[in-house]
């Protein structure tokens, strides 16, 4: 989609500069965060289970919390036959039988700014935990367990800086503030999907995804497709008879890591070009045969396939498929190739949008540093505000080399970090 040129009104994010904020509306809103209370609700968000499927039940503590901030809370039902019915609807693989999101707003101004964060995990694991996947444990400065570095320590970070916000401002200063609780975003997006096609008139768009406080414009794309080889049976003895399937996917995976290499050997935007692997392609599993005294007859196969900055997925599906059928080309039947599973287009903030220029400052404000504009290699919901033209960023915690992986955690000190930077760019997007 081209995005227009011309703001938006009340605009700070397409074309207008940002407004200065007043310093002591800032102060207060920063003297208003108490880290305490912040640990401690983070601790309690990851001790309620919340794999992808499951999250009403931690939206619900939320929506509590946010209650107790002064916040407006709209806890809501997704009509998920309706989503799924839906043309552009991003798609879904974890299994589910409802859709809840929850928004709490602190209404101001005409300006209005969305922070948005999943509440969705993946799953433990197989490998023992030190502590347990839901224990919320602190320890030497720590917060451990499943969702607190991705993310939701981070969105309960964001929950009481917009409450900081309203306890120094009132409704007399500000913009207008929602934060969207997002279910299901690990399996392709759905939950944000659904919350901008309630309310999708924003100006701009914060994520606090783990970043390593980097600003993160541009985003590679992911796709998941499943595949099916088939091969010919016979007796092990009489192996030439017969076709294995496996050998076949043999082919298909080296022609796969060609293809990977290809795509990544000259990125051409600059952000990703900085990535040492800015569109990886994943064999996740591999099933096949019955045993070892007959060829197998077939292969199943799921890949993850990252997709350029600047790529439609549709082409970049039919690459994949077409390498697929080159490396059959073999006289025997073709593979069969299902697209599955999410669907996550790439998607890009230009760099030098007022938007990004704001966050960054908020960000060097903090830090004390210069800010790094990035790109990431991995999908996530900024692609479903700039695909509605919403200048949109990601800025978090460091961690991403954690996430989903067995003892997840992350710094406390970096939850009150993160929560300071939103304070200031939800502040400085007001004009003060």
């Amino acid at each position: 989609m081209d995005c227009p040129t011309v703001p938006r009104s009340g605009d700070v994010g397409v074309s207008s500069p940002p407004m200065a904020a007043g310093p002591d509306f800032e102060a207060a809103a920063l003297d208003a965060l108490d880290p305490e209370a912040l640990i401690r609700d983070a601790a309690a968000a990851i001790r309620v289970p919340s794999v992808t499927g499951y999250e009403r039940e931690v939206l619900e503590l939320l929506a509590a919390l946010a209650q107790e901030r002064g916040l407006a809370v709209d806890l809501h039902e997704h009509d998920l036959a309706a989503l799924r019915r839906h043309p552009a609807q991003p798609g879904s693989e974890a299994p589910r039988d409802e859709l809840w999101g929850l928004t709490a707003t602190r209404h101001g101004g005409a300006r209005r700014l969305c922070l948005n964060g999943h509440v969705d995990v993946v799953g433990p694991g197989t490998a023992p935990w030190r502590g347990g996947p839901w224990t919320g444990a602190l320890e030497r400065g720590r917060l451990s367990g499943r969702g607190a570095v991705d993310m939701k320590g981070a969105v309960v970070a964001a929950l009481h800086a917009v409450a900081a916000v309203q306890v120094a401002a009132g409704s007399t200063r500000g913009p207008t503030v929602v934060l969207q609780c997002v279910s299901s975003e690990e399996d392709g997006g759905l939950g944000t999907f659904a919350e901008l096609e309630r309310d999708g008139a924003f100006d701009a768009c914060l994520i606090p995804e783990p970043t390593g406080f980097d600003v993160v414009c541009a985003q590679a794309g992911a796709m998941t497709f499943s595949g099916t080889i088939p091969g010919r049976s016979a007796h092990a003895a009489h192996r030439l008879e017969g076709c294995s399937a496996i050998d076949r996917y043999v082919a298909v995976h080296a022609a796969l890591k060609e293809h990977e290499r290809r795509v990544n050997a000259d990125p051409t935007h600059p952000l990703m070009r900085a990535l040492e692997l800015p569109y990886p392609l994943l064999v996740g599993r591999v099933t096949g045969g019955e045993w070892s005294s007959q060829v197998p007859d077939r292969v199943d196969f799921t890949v993850r396939v990252g997709v350029p900055v600047g790529d439609a997925v549709e082409d970049a599906r039919l690459a994949v498929e077409a390498v697929v059928r080159a490396a059959l080309d073999d006289g025997e039947a073709p593979a069969t190739i299902a697209w599955d599973g999410g669907c996550y287009a790439p998607a890009q903030t230009p760099h030098d949008d007022p938007w990004v220029a704001l966050v960054c400052r908020a960000v060097e404000s903090e830090l004390h540093r210069p800010a790094s504009v990035a790109g990431v290699p991995w999908g996530a919901d900024m692609r479903l505000f700039t695909a509605r033209c919403i200048p949109c960023t990601m800025v978090g915690t460091t961690g991403i080399e954690r996430a989903h992986a067995v003892d997840e955690w992350v710094a406390v000190d970096e939850l009150d970090t993160l929560a300071r930077v939103l304070v200031r760019a939800i502040v400085r997007f007001g004009g003060g």
